[in-house]
């Protein structure tokens, strides 16, 4: 897939009070730098109200698209995030 890297990576915060927007993000590409399976949540704000989460194999990399005021975290820190605009010329 082509992207636009809009940002930093960071490492995933693991819990639901520290979760992060991805500099307020509407597309971010989500890694799991493991071999094992980690769960990313995203939530209408740091420790709020679940919106939805998937789970991450090990060494897989996708998108996901979510409000820029919606926050992510992953159970492990081995999860990495990018934000990136996949809407590139």
């Amino acid at each position: 897939m082509r992207f636009k890297v809009e940002g930093a990576t960071s490492v995933a915060p693991t819990t639901t009070g520290t979760a992060t927007t991805v500099e307020s993000a509407s597309e971010v590409s989500v890694f799991n730098n493991s071999t094992t399976a980690y769960a990313v949540a995203i939530l209408t704000a740091a420790s709020g109200t679940v919106v939805g989460n998937v789970t991450v194999a090990g060494g897989e990399r996708l998108t996901l698209v979510k409000s820029p005021s919606h926050a992510m975290y992953s159970v492990n820190a081995a999860v990495m995030f990018t934000p990136v605009n996949t809407k590139v010329i």
